[in-house]
């Protein structure tokens, strides 16, 4: 039987649910039925990841950025058309051509370029919208246009949530029976066995054993509104002064978080290490887990806590809904109510086992979320389309 070719297109390998997941698919499709391809930016914390990735021959392009730029986005499509067609004809010509696109940029480049290319089935995965209602009218609307015409030429689409699923069909982005499910998967053994212990963590940053932790992932952009959590911490810290925060990543919203950190009275309390990837170790160490976010999929930090028993104190926004039932095993707030979620931080905090027999149920609820369960859940996706 001859292999099918499948080309996974994202726009920047950064440190993010949706990068790691796409990595991990291409390192871990069949071999016997499936040749994997990668196309993505040159830039990232995971490119030198990317290009160690035995038998995946990847591809890094200069013009595929993450903001609008005609002249970019041109070469950018240029580009993909070429090497689509170049995987197309070499090797066994025989073997029928997938592309699955993941992110905004790369989601409308990468399929329009699949179109012409001339690809049997195309693919798109929402790990959340990249349209949200924090931008300007005109702004979202527009995206919106964007992601309405390139469904016309898209076959099936893989949401990580049913809330996104939901809003996809209401949009009329596209059929429900056109959208699967598929969970955003973890390492669930990687997860279950940290590495190390939590003294051996915490005193390695600096956190004293005895102190309250509540740590935040995720990168420092506003769609996780990083600011909102310094400004939790300095109101928890005004009731509980031994207590300590982690705020685990990077971006381009790290000089503002510094500043509010002296703002807001947290600059000891608050530990900045950047990106980790020692994520199972990190959370272990931790008491509760809280996000910000004011739009989302359904990020893979909340399967990742609930598999190591952690409360959690999240927005509801879009997927959290889909894992979090709040006061069950964690809480869920509106967006910027950053003294809603400073009262249940407090609340998890001062009641240790109340937190931890919420975490214990959410613990209950992670056999969904394998890595391998979602290669698979993609394999069969792909050999229904060219069925």
């Amino acid at each position: 039987m001859n292999r099918i070719k499948v080309v996974h297109i994202i726009t920047k390998l950064e440190l993010g649910g949706a990068q790691e997941n796409t990595l991990f698919t291409v390192a871990h499709l069949d071999r016997s039925r499936f040749e994997p391809f990668l196309i993505s930016s040159h830039e990232g914390i995971l490119v030198e990841e990317a290009l160690k990735l035995g038998g995946v021959k990847t591809y890094l392009l200069p013009d595929l950025v993450r903001e609008i730029s005609p002249l970019h986005d041109a070469r950018a499509f240029t580009e993909t058309v070429r090497i689509l067609k170049e995987i197309r004809s070499s090797g066994d010509r025989n073997a029928r051509l997938i592309v699955h696109t993941h992110s905004s940029k790369a989601g409308i480049i990468g399929r329009w370029a699949a179109k012409t290319a001339g690809a049997e089935a195309i693919i798109h995965t929402y790990h959340g919208f990249g349209f949200n209602d924090y931008q300007p009218a005109l702004v979202k609307w527009f995206y919106i246009l964007l992601e309405w015409l390139t469904s016309r030429i898209t076959q099936k689409f893989i949401c990580v949530s049913e809330a996104n699923r939901e809003k996809g069909v209401a949009l009329g982005l596209f059929r429900e029976e056109q959208a699967v499910l598929i969970r955003s998967g973890i390492d669930l053994k990687r997860f279950s066995s940290p590495q190390k212990n939590r003294e051996e963590t915490r005193k390695e940053l600096g956190i004293p054993l005895d102190a309250p932790l509540a740590t935040m992932i995720a990168c420092f952009k506003p769609q996780k509104a990083p600011l909102d959590f310094v400004h939790v911490a300095g109101l928890v810290k005004k009731e509980m002064p031994h207590v300590r925060f982690l705020m685990v990543g990077d971006g381009i919203l790290r000089n503002e978080i510094e500043q509010a950190r002296r703002e807001h009275g947290v600059e000891q309390e608050l530990i900045l290490p950047g990106w980790r990837r020692d994520i199972p170790e990190i959370l272990n160490a931790s008491d509760c887990l809280v996000l910000t976010s004011l739009w989302e999929g359904l990020p893979r930090v909340f399967p990742q806590a609930m598999c190591l028993g952690l409360p959690i104190v999240a927005t509801k926004v879009d997927g959290a809904t889909d894992v979090i039932t709040d006061g069950i095993n964690g809480f869920l707030l509106p967006p910027r109510d950053c003294i809603g979620m400073a009262q249940k931080v407090l609340y998890l905090l001062k009641n240790p086992d109340r937190a931890k027999e919420m975490g214990e149920r959410g613990r209950a609820q992670v056999k969904e979320f394998d890595s391998h369960t979602m290669v698979k859940q993609q394999e069969v996706l792909y050999f229904s389309l060219l069925a």
